[in-house]
């Protein structure tokens, strides 16, 4: 079984060697592919340089465009996609892979708890995404845009392309509970970059709810 990591990155040029090392170095995992996502900071020769085989993208895509690329050039049994701000934390994503490796699950996903005493944004993001996954796939997710998760070929191959921006992770969790696909959530004890309350987290989180919106919406009339 072929099993490969995949890492959409933009302008992470301070943590990508991290993570892409901890990625090489589980056992489980015959390669780490990075997708450069139009940065401009040397993310792409860090990670080159860390031992990831490199995808270049011109511009800034987005993250399912990333996705679809690395998936369109690179062949696998079964990817763990994860996010490129992970660090030395990437590691524990190994576990996402036991589920679907065993047959157990076709999709899962690390629940990823916030920092004690941390205040991120006020939720919304996240509640819209848990009502549509609810209402439009018929199952309670508590973590539908986490970025971790580890995926069956066959579950890639039957959904087909991937929303392009950051509705990805909702879309895709709606469509494959539609397929039939089993899907599993697993906690994990990661650390990433947070979005805090201020202007840049809020831009970021308004994008976010506009991704969302517009993939649910598409969704809503299939």
């Amino acid at each position: 079984m072929r099993i490969v990591v995949i890492i959409p990155a933009f302008n992470e040029v301070d943590v990508i060697a991290q993570t892409v090392k901890a990625a090489r170095a589980m056992p489980e995992v015959d390669e780490a592919v990075v997708v450069d996502d139009g940065s401009s900071d040397g993310t792409g020769e860090a990670a080159r340089e860390a031992g990831a085989r490199l995808l270049v993208l011109p511009e800034n895509l987005g993250k399912g465009a990333a996705l679809n690329v690395a998936v369109s050039q690179v062949q696998a049994d079964v990817y763990l996609i994860i996010d490129a701000d992970l660090g030395e934390s990437a590691s524990e994503t190994r576990r996402l892979l036991e589920p679907v490796v065993k047959g157990f699950a076709d999709m899962s996903i690390a629940v990823m708890r916030a920092p004690a005493g941390h205040k991120g944004g006020f939720g919304f993001v996240m509640r819209l995404s848990r009502w549509a996954v609810r209402k439009y796939g018929g199952m309670d997710v508590s973590a539908p845009i986490s970025g971790q998760r580890a995926i069956s070929a066959e579950v890639l191959r039957k959904i087909g392309r991937l929303e392009e921006k950051f509705g990805v992770e909702t879309a895709l969790t709606i469509d494959a509970l539609r397929e039939g696909f089993r899907i599993v959530e697993v906690e994990l004890p990661l650390t990433h970059r947070l979005s805090g309350r201020n202007l840049r987290g809020f831009i970021h989180r308004g994008r976010q709810f506009r991704d969302i919106a517009k993939a649910v919406w598409r969704r809503r009339h299939r």
